[in-house]
């Protein structure tokens, strides 16, 4: 009798220990996770594109490690470390930054192109000023065709996210 109510104590207590032993990594994993995507959710808030970069590896995470975001995300009220709220967020974000650069760089070239407009009529017809007026409209439509091809590029693949 005195053996079996040995074992069963041996068990008991191996058991607690390996109990305790998975907790201990639990909250390891928890710790590591807030670790890691503690920086992510500060980048994210200062430049929308760095959820391109993160929310990718959270995702792979989230599958290696569900039960530690299971914990993450009840305690933090939502999906960890980005909500679907945050996503939409940084998609209105990166397109109200789109609509302000559009804006300044529409002012910032009329303004040089009227700066050589009335170089040109003060000068006459040279050819010289006629180039750099044109290189100015060029170079406005280079720039604003290159900006809005990354616009449209990472607009696209933050919709996709959410």
């Amino acid at each position: 009798m005195t053996v079996i109510a040995v074992g069963a104590i041996l068990a008991l207590v191996l058991w607690r220990i390996a109990d305790q032993v998975q907790r201990r990594r639990h909250d390891a994993t928890i710790q590591q996770m807030l670790t890691t995507f503690a920086p992510a959710a500060v980048a994210v808030q200062q430049d929308p594109k760095q959820l391109l970069v993160w929310y990718p590896l959270a995702q792979v995470s989230r599958k290696l490690y569900p039960d530690a975001f299971k914990s993450l995300d009840d305690a933090s009220g939502g999906t960890f470390p980005f909500t679907k709220e945050q996503l939409k967020a940084a998609h209105a974000r990166c397109s109200s930054e789109w609509l302000a650069w559009e804006r300044a760089h529409d002012a910032s070239y009329k303004l040089k192109a009227a700066t050589a407009q009335q170089e040109l009529a003060a000068a006459g017809a040279s050819s010289t000023l006629r180039s750099r007026l044109d290189a100015i409209e060029q170079e406005k439509l280079d720039l604003y065709q290159r900006r809005y091809s990354e616009y449209v590029r990472v607009a696209k693949a933050l919709q996709a996210l959410s």
